[in-house]
């Protein structure tokens, strides 16, 4: 993208669920996407090129809301 993007930390759920979602588009529906290991989705957040976050200010409590964002950028989608 040419356009100049924001940072994204950990609070920004919403903008984190957008960008495994334009990442993956429909290849993980929505229990998929619960089931993806937190251990994944953790390195799959730390990919994402705008992510300021750090892996030590994860938590479960961050995987979690990024999970049910990403269904409802989904569902959103479909």
């Amino acid at each position: 993208m040419s356009h100049f993007e924001l940072p994204i930390f950990w609070k920004d759920h919403e903008d984190i669920a957008m960008a495994l979602y334009e990442r993956f588009g429909n290849a993980f529906g929505e229990s998929q996407i619960y089931r993806i290991r937190f251990t994944e989705l953790l390195q799959w957040i730390l990919e994402i090129p705008n992510f300021k976050g750090t892996k030590e200010e994860s938590n479960e409590g961050h995987l979690e809301m990024i999970q049910s964002q990403w269904v409802y950028e989904w569902r959103d989608n479909q």
